[in-house]
Order: C-alpha cells, then sequence, then structure tokens
C-alpha cells in the first residue's frame, strides 16, 4: 500500500544524492515550459548536486510510419522550437542535456537530423557564445546481422501477440533499430565526462537516465548480482520510467516533472508545475500507465521489479520518495543480454473518402448498403493488375446521421484511388429498399475533396527481441584503448577481420558545436558533487528561499489540486468508482487501467471478484483466453489487465496499418468503463460511503 505521509523532511539529511534529473516535457517536439523549467533550475544548479536535462523523444506509440516511411513523430520546426529553449538552458545554467530516440524512432537519419539542427541554432549570431561538446550515439542495425540471428534462433517475439520472424519481414523493412540500454550512455560519459549535449537514437525509455545516474555514481562496478546494484539499478530504472513521460505522474498532470536520486535505492519526484502534486498513488500509479504488467516490467539487461517499493508522501505535499524498487540483471541469471529490435515496412498504398447518411430508412440498413458496395467495387476491378483491399470506418450509429469514411489499401496509389472513387460512388448512388430520395444517399466534399491520396501504409514488421553475444551492448574498445565510430551505423566485423557470424558494433561520434568560448564542464568529471563556497552557498539558499514562497503563493492563487471527486448518486458501472482508461502496450497490445478514489472500494471490488479475466474480456471485446495479464496493484489502489490489440473479424493486428482509427488506443475503455456492478458490491458501496 501506499506509504504513510510524513511529518518531517529529516531523513533527506541521511541520504546523499547523486544527481537531479529535470525533464521538462514528456516528448521532445511537443513544446517546452521555459519559466517553469528555468525555476526549477534556478532550484536544483547552485545545489552542487549535478543536474542534467533528460527528456525522451520516441516512441512507437504513433505507428510505424516512422520507421518505414523516416517521417518523424513532429515537424522540424517543433524540434528547431524546443531545441532552441532546451540550448538556451544548457548555457545558462552549465547543464547537460541528454535525450533519446531522436525525431520519434532513433533511426540514424534522424540522430543526424537533431545534430544538423543543434547546428543551426549555434551558427545563429545571438547564440554566438555557445559551443557545446556533443555526442551522438546511433542505434540502427544491419539487416544482415538480424537475419543471422534469426537463422540462429536467437530472435524471439517481444509478447505473445507479436508473430513469429520471417527473413521476408527483415528484407522488406528499409530500417531497424535496437532498443538500447544505459551502457552505450556510461560509456560514452566516462570517454568525455565534460559532454555538454547526447543525442541518441532509438533507447528503452529509462536508458538515458539510468545511464547518467550510474555514471554519476561509478555503480556499473558493482556486482550485477549484489543488493546494492540490485537496489541502485532499480532506483535509477524506476526514476526513468517515471520521468520520460515528464508530468503524468502528477495530478494535475503537467508538463514536466524532475527527481532527486540518491545512493543505495532511494529517489525523490516532484512536478515541475508549481500548483501541481505528486502523491503515492500518482507515482505507484505510473506504473500501470501503457504498460502490460505494473509490477515487473522487461528492458534491456533485466527486470524492473516493483513489487517490494514503498511511496511515501514527503512534508511538502508535492514530493514523493520511493524506495525498495529491484532491478533483477538477466546475465546473473546466466540468460543473455538482450536488445528489443523495432521495424516497419510499406505493405502497399492507401486511399480515402469520407462524407454522411442522413436518411432514416438508409441508416437502418446501412451495413447492408455497404456490402453492395464493396461487391460493387469487385465487379469494376475484376480485371485490374494488383492486389486491393476495401474497408469501412462508420461513426454514429443509432443517431440520425451517421459518418462514414471508406478506406482502400491498394499495391498502388492509382488503384487504391480508384478502388476509393467507385466506393464512393457506390455510397451515393446505390439503391435500396423502401428508397424515398433518389437524387444521392451521401453527403460529401468535405475539404473540396472527392478522394485523398494517402500515400504509402506502413506496418510494423519487427517488434522482436534479439539475443546479444558478451559486450555487444556497449561499445567495444579497439586495440589503442578507443572505442570506434563509423559514421554513425552498426557494423560487422571485429576491427576490420573477416568473421564466421556477423557481429553487432554500436558507434558514436563526438563533435563540439558552436564558436564560444570553451563551456565549464557541467560536474568536475569524475561524477563527484562540486562544492560551493560559503558566499555561493548562502546566495542559493537565499535564491530557494525567494522561489518557495514564489512557488507557495501560485499554488494558493490556483487552489489545491483536484484529487478524487465523491458523488452523492448511486454508483451503478466502473466508471462510477473509478478512473478508466485505455491505453496501448507496445503495437501488439493494448491495457486497461481501473484506478480507484478510495482505499474502501478498491478493497471492496477486489473482494467482489467482479473483475476477472472472463468478466473482462466479455467487457473489452476479446476471449478469456487471450488475455495478456490481469491482476490488481496495491500501490496505485488499481486493477490492470492486458489483451492482444484486436482488427477486423477479432484477429491481432499492429496499431498504424490499415483500418486503424484508434493508434494511441486511448478510446477502447468504454466496455470497461460500462461494467456494471453487483447489486451487493452497490450496497456494500453505499454502506462504506467511500467510493
Amino acid at each position: 500500500m501506499p506509504g504513510a505521509v510524513s511529518t518531517s523532511d529529516d531523513a533527506s539529511s541521511a541520504l546523499t544524492p547523486i544527481c537531479h534529473i529535470v525533464t521538462p516535457t514528456g516528448m521532445l517536439g511537443y513544446g517546452v515550459k521555459e519559466e517553469e523549467t528555468e525555476r526549477v533550475l534556478e532550484r536544483l544548479a547552485p545545489t552542487g548536486v549535478p543536474t542534467a536535462l533528460i527528456i525522451d523523444a520516441g516512441s512507437t506509440d504513433s505507428g510505424p510510419s516512422k520507421l518505414a516511411l523516416g517521417s518523424t513523430t513532429a515537424p522540424r520546426k517543433a524540434y528547431v522550437r524546443d531545441l532552441t529553449a532546451l540550448l538556451a538552458l544548457v548555457h545558462k545554467f552549465k547543464v547537460p542535456l541528454i535525450f533519446s530516440s531522436a525525431g520519434g524512432d532513433g533511426s540514424d537519419e534522424h540522430v543526424r537530423l537533431m545534430l544538423e539542427i543543434i547546428e543551426e541554432i549555434c551558427a545563429k549570431a545571438e547564440n554566438a557564445a555557445y559551443r557545446f561538446k556533443t555526442i551522438a550515439i546511433f542505434a540502427g542495425v544491419e539487416k544482415k546481422l538480424v537475419i543471422d540471428r534469426l537463422r540462429r534462433g536467437k530472435i524471439s517475439g517481444c509478447g505473445s501477440a507479436v508473430p513469429e520472424l520471417t527473413e521476408e519481414a527483415v528484407e522488406d523493412t528499409p530500417r531497424v533499430v535496437a532498443q538500447l540500454g544505459p551502457e552505450p550512455f556510461t560509456d560514452v560519459m566516462r570517454e568525455h565526462p565534460d559532454f555538454n549535449i547526447i543525442v541518441a537514437g532509438r533507447a528503452y525509455d529509462p536508458a538515458p537516465h539510468v545511464g547518467y545516474a550510474a555514471w554519476l555514481a561509478g555503480a556499473e562496478d558493482d556486482p550485477p548480482d549484489s543488493e546494492t546494484a540490485r537496489y541502485n539499478f532499480g532506483a535509477f530504472t524506476h526514476v526513468g520510467k517515471i520521468l520520460e513521460c515528464g508530468g503524468v505522474c502528477a495530478e494535475p498532470k503537467s508538463h514536466g516533472a524532475h527527481a532527486t536520486v540518491y545512493r543505495g535505492g532511494v529517489f525523490d519526484v516532484t512536478p515541475v508545475d508549481p500548483a501541481a502534486r505528486c502523491t503515492p498513488v500518482t507515482v505507484g500509479a505510473h506504473t500501470l500507465y501503457e504498460k502490460s504488467r505494473p509490477d515487473v516490467l522487461h528492458g534491456p539487461g533485466g527486470a524492473l521489479d516493483l513489487r517490494g517499493s514503498t511511496f511515501e508522501q514527503l512534508e511538502d505535499g508535492r514530493t514523493v520518495r520511493v524506495r525498495g524498487s529491484l532491478f533483477h540483471f538477466s546475465t546473473a541469471n546466466g540468460e543473455p543480454y538482450q536488445f528489443k529490435l523495432e521495424g516497419a515496412r510499406v505493405i502497399g498504398y492507401r486511399s480515402m473518402f469520407m462524407g454522411s447518411f442522413h436518411d432514416p430508412i438508409l441508416i437502418k440498413q446501412l451495413d447492408t448498403l455497404l456490402e453492395r458496395v464493396k461487391a460493387y467495387a469487385k465487379l469494376q476491378h475484376r480485371n485490374a493488375e494488383g492486389t486491393w483491399d476495401l474497408g469501412f470506418h462508420v461513426y454514429g450509429r443509432g443517431t440520425n446521421e451517421v459518418f462514414l469514411v471508406g478506406e482502400a489499401l491498394a499495391s498502388t496509389q492509382e488503384l487504391a484511388t480508384s478502388v476509393a472513387n467507385i466506393a464512393r460512388i457506390g455510397c451515393i448512388h446505390g439503391n435500396y429498399p423502401g428508397q424515398r430520395a433518389t437524387s444521392g444517399n451521401f453527403a460529401f466534399g468535405l475539404g473540396g475533396k472527392m478522394e485523398i491520396e494517402c500515400g504509402p501504409c506502413a506496418e510494423f514488421s519487427l517488434y522482436h527481441l534479439m539475443d546479444l553475444e558478451a559486450g555487444e551492448e556497449r561499445f567495444r574498445p579497439q586495440a589503442n584503448g578507443t572505442n570506434p565510430t563509423n559514421g554513425g551505423h552498426a557494423t560487422n566485423g571485429t576491427n576490420g577481420e573477416a568473421e564466421a557470424a556477423p557481429k553487432l558494433r554500436l558507434s558514436r561520434t563526438m563533435t563540439v558545436i558552436g564558436k564560444g568560448a570553451q563551456p565549464e564542464p557541467a560536474t568536475n568529471g569524475n561524477g563527484e558533487t562540486s562544492s560551493l563556497n560559503a558566499e555561493e552557498a548562502a546566495a542559493a539558499k537565499k535564491e530557494r528561499e525567494k522561489l518557495k514562497k514564489e512557488e507557495e503563493a501560485i499554488r494558493s492563487a490556483r487552489g489545491p489540486a483536484p484529487g478524487s471527486t465523491q458523488s452523492d448518486q448511486v454508483p451503478s458501472v466502473l466508471g462510477d468508482i473509478a478512473r478508466v482508461r485505455s491505453k496501448n502496450s507496445g503495437p501488439f497490445e493494448v491495457t486497461y487501467d481501473a484506478m480507484f478514489g478510495s482505499e474502501a472500494a478498491y478493497h471492496l471490488v477486489r473482494r467482489s471478484g467482479m473483475l476477472n479475466p472472463k468478466t473482462v474480456a466479455a467487457a473489452v471485446g476479446c476471449r478469456e483466453d487471450d488475455v495478456v495479464w490481469s491482476g490488481f496493484f496495491d500501490p496505485a489502489l488499481a486493477y490492470k489487465v492486458t489483451t492482444p490489440r484486436l482488427g477486423r473479424g477479432g484477429r491481432p493486428m499492429p496499431s498504424g496499418s490499415f483500418m486503424e482509427n484508434d493508434v494511441h488506443a486511448s478510446q477502447k475503455y468504454i466496455g470497461f468503463l460500462n461494467m456494471k456492478l453487483p447489486d451487493d458490491l452497490v450496497a456494500s458501496l453505499v454502506k462504506s460511503a467511500k467510493w
């Protein structure tokens, strides 16, 4: 259960801080609130504790297009905007900036794009003083290495819903990236302790946080089977898991968050927004978010175990202290280190049309008409060269207006548009029993378009785990003691010699960007806390007291942060007593969370037995046998269930491809929310008056 509220911060004096980590936003390119971030840095930077800006820049959440087509999560201008703000903070406060999964997919070309943008910003006249030692880490993996490991049985699906990998799928995939662990980050920090910026390719979301804290703590020297390593890396990984989403761990959800990491497996987390707060439940609940299960989270090199974690509210009412998180190293158990491989391929071209039906006679038999439209499209394309498919997204069933999006997929763009065109004609002019209006059935022409050509259609082709050989998870020193670079590609071979089997060799580059004076290093170079003289310490203390008063004034002006609300109405469905949400957990799974507003409601529901794989599977539209994981999670007062992502006909389907209409899976919770509460549970809830 969540820890009790602390009445004092005295325990903090016994803790030794390793670092502060500030995350201004949950995704690079989504905007930075500069004043909030600057306020935090004004308080943390003078403490002498090493401080870094660490941000996640990528995800598979938004679908496969980035990997298949080379697009980015945000427009280039968005990255210019955010990096302009962040580089100003790096320069002013002498703190490093680290971000990973560059461009959204973490491909090698997007790492180079970010370097190009940084160079562009530094070249501006107003930034003439900028000078940043910049490290680039690349995560691209050559396909011949993947095929070799596949043939040797060293690759498996990342989850039961992921199909078996084929050589054809690998060959059809234009780029493959690996989710790097923390080791490459620690390696480059050791090699260049005076770095200012690290731009990394695809990485496990907490990897840069773990790498930074481990470097400063010298934790990589601890044996992986030691208790010290398990607790330290448990804390490092857990704090990264929380911060990578910015201020999602707070109420109200805010833009960013920051943490102080201590030796001994302890950390504090606080929202950047002075009007928001973290609570034991909001922080505990974060490991529910877009995860298949909340208690054991697998990643590169092992698994984060939160079953013994505690969450304590500190005296300020907005900071939570976390202890007891463990990391179990795969190598300590004799298991290989694994990278998750990601890739996507083009499976055709899409065109679409849209419009609406208003006639009540037609709406009652719409499904029959749409089947006839498909038959008409098949008739008109019986001699067409190539392959095609056609589907319909129908919105507003049961109302007096139904909106329709027709989606065609074909082997060429021309064929896809032809199929969409004939389907639109069928919707307009198809006849049906009882028809009264004969001028046309379908209102269309939104945006002045008849059909819209959507371009290539992407589909995830790799979401698989690859066993590594010893040492492949990090940079390999050459004979002269330096680490090799090759311009940003994973390579095969060792020091240019032919090998019986390909080897993975990660690469990185270092460059100094900007023409300003040599900047002061962000730390003293060996990870030790730098000291302040008496005058600096007094000034820092005075500034912290000033900022604290300003933040208290902001919180008072905005009022208390919202918590759970009580209702005078008798509850009838799950959504009456819990916050309910759905979200993708990788491209192949959807996960559902119910988070209860009180311990009383949580325990009453748990004892009632209403939430179990059978009942929840029926509510969300899958078979009980399909359930990937389900269970209660005490720290968050929550229940979670995870299922495969299903498409047409109940078949497993990865996110973002043909006929996708909810790539984040954030609108799939309605059946879960509307689960009826048993009568005896309702009576108990009413009696307790706490739901």
